[in-house]
């Protein structure tokens, strides 16, 4: 494997440097939202230039530990960890383990060198907020970091002393803890052992109650660290799982239901990890503990019927998103989907006693190629049931499946993508949130919409209303002339909405301009007794006229 490394800058005859007091904490500050704002600075800090706006400044984590080949603890649980809390994450791996669900076969630790070298690459350069530790297996490691800070100072230090796998492996010999108390304790924003490691860091105290812990976090804080969390997972003489927070003043007593369940690898790098990320995104340290002990809680409870591995610990679901069904089944977006789109309307479905789920299945079994659930005044927890049962149907017809406006129902419920409309959320606000894969369509009356529709990353333009509705009020109309230049500019495929039935249908599609798919479709569908029945004729329309447009082409040339 070989490596090419090349780059070039502008200010490459230019002194790019930053200067900042030694103090801790008084780098910067970040909102909860991650954007920066500047303390008041002490004249001893001085910020020359920077190689980037200010104000578009990325929370930064980097973790220093050892890799999981299982990818449930370590290094990975906290690239995923980060990744899932929306900050940026670099790594420094001190060691690479062999493990799985049964246990750590193999422990190879890196070079000493290597470690200083990873180190010296992310903190001079990287603008780094928060580091956080795990695997440290030797004093010199230690060492390594000890004065890594002192060189490249940090908003803050997270160490999770990481010396027994929770399958029992021994990841760090008994020589480095001297090391540890002298060297790094001190320099910590915040330590978060369980109890086995708490219990080793005090020289073999047991901790059997929640009274011992309070007596260990109070020790602990003792030896220098600006805050102690001691998590009681294992604690076994609590039915909860209660972990005591202590900031040298106050103790808190944060409890959670105990979550049974076999996937809890890498619970502890992951509390850390998290820890780390809230703090780097500017949270106070209680609310970052806060915040990492929810985060796990539900991650455990998400992922506590995932199935990886043979052995009697696995790894849980950092990103919430392993247990979607049919995910693998996902289709991608085609053009020709949009050749009849049926639009629900709730109001239609009460007037003729139809339920939704009847509906849509009736709309399918009549030739609709793509459904969208238009449900205005339906209650949210009513409306994501029915799309799931929706979602069904459709998936099994291989049948895109979107949702008017409400982004949360379609994450909720996996659909296939979202629709728009020009005063909803922002189309790239949208595909942040859905993901690449997923379809997302955009209402259009103009062709600076269009534009704006394919530069925003949409997949695929509504244009109209073509002709006069009731579905919507003031709604202005754009004609057949309107329709047609919106479909010129566009760069995406069009859907023709608004008034359209069996009456109409065959002029908007006998316009003839390519990328002008098909047409979506509410009353003249839905307001009526038969659905299938009425999908039925306006599918045979459309392709009769699509086919004569396509004849009458051929014969021109």
């Amino acid at each position: 494997m070989a490596f090419f490394l090349s780059y070039s800058t502008p200010f490459a005859h230019h002194k790019i440097s930053t200067v900042f007091s030694s103090k801790q904490g008084s780098r910067h500050a970040f909102d909860q939202f991650g954007s920066l704002t500047l303390k008041a600075m002490p004249e001893e800090m001085a910020l020359i230039v920077t190689n980037g706006s200010s104000n578009n400044k990325i929370p930064h984590v980097l973790t220093m530990a050892g890799s999981d080949s299982g990818a449930g603890a370590g290094i990975q649980a906290d690239l995923k960890t980060c990744a899932a809390r929306g900050v940026f994450c670099s790594t420094v791996i001190t060691a690479v383990t062999a493990q799985n669900t049964l246990g750590v076969q193999d422990v190879s630790i890196l070079p000493e060198e290597s470690v200083a070298a990873q180190l010296k690459s992310l903190l001079s350069d990287m603008h780094v907020d928060v580091v956080k530790t795990g695997m440290l297996p030797s004093t010199a490691m230690v060492k390594i970091l000890h004065d890594s800070l002192k060189q490249f100072p940090v908003q803050a230090l997270v160490v999770d002393p990481v010396m027994v796998s929770t399958s029992g492996h021994v990841l760090a010999g008994s020589s480095i803890l001297d090391t540890f108390r002298q060297d790094l304790l001190p320099m910590a924003d915040i330590v978060t052992p369980n109890i086995k490691e708490a219990s080793v860091l005090l020289g073999g105290v047991q901790l059997e109650t929640v009274t011992d812990m309070r007596s260990a976090a109070k020790s602990l804080h003792d030896m220098g660290p600006r805050n102690v969390l001691v998590k009681g997972g294992d604690l076994p003489s609590s039915s909860d799982a209660v972990d005591i927070f202590f900031d040298g003043k106050d103790f808190y007593e944060l409890r959670s239901s105990r979550i049974q369940t076999r996937n809890t690898h890498g619970t502890g790098c992951t509390m850390a990890s998290c820890i780390a990320a809230e703090l780097a995104k500017g949270s106070s340290m209680l609310s970052a503990v806060k915040v990492a002990k929810r985060y796990v809680e539900t991650a455990l409870e998400y992922g506590k019927g995932i199935n990886i591995g043979n052995g009697p610990q696995g790894p849980f679901d950092h990103m919430f998103k392993l247990k979607r069904k049919n995910s693998s089944k996902l289709r991608l977006f085609e053009p020709s989907d949009l050749f009849l789109y049926a639009v629900t309307d709730s109001g239609m479905n009460k007037k003729w006693g139809h339920s939704i789920t009847d509906a849509v299945k009736a709309a399918i079994e009549g030739g609709a190629t793509i459904v969208q659930l238009r449900e205005k005044d339906a209650e949210t927890g009513e409306f994501l049931e029915a799309a799931k049962s929706c979602l069904e149907i459709c998936r099994a017809h291989n049948i895109p499946l979107l949702i008017n406006d409400r982004v949360d129902i379609a994450l909720a419920c996996d659909a296939d993508g979202v629709h728009v409309g020009q005063s909803d959320m922002l189309v790239n606000t949208v595909r942040a949130l859905l993901g690449p894969e997923k379809i997302i369509g955009v209402s259009c009356k103009t062709p600076e919409h269009a534009l704006k529709a394919w530069a925003d990353g949409a997949d695929y333009i509504g244009s109209g209303g073509v002709f006069p509705t009731n579905t919507k009020a003031n709604n202005r109309t754009i004609g057949l002339d309107g329709l047609k230049t919106v479909c010129l500019a566009s760069k995406l495929p069009v859907v023709a909405i608004g008034g359209i039935n069996l009456s109409n249908a065959r002029s908007v599609m006998e316009l003839g301009v390519v990328n002008l798919k098909g047409v979506a479709v509410v009353s003249a569908l839905f307001d009526r007794e038969c659905v299938a029945v009425e999908t039925r004729k306006l599918h045979d329309l459309l392709t009769e006229t699509v086919a004569n447009v396509g004849s009458a082409v051929t014969e021109e040339v």
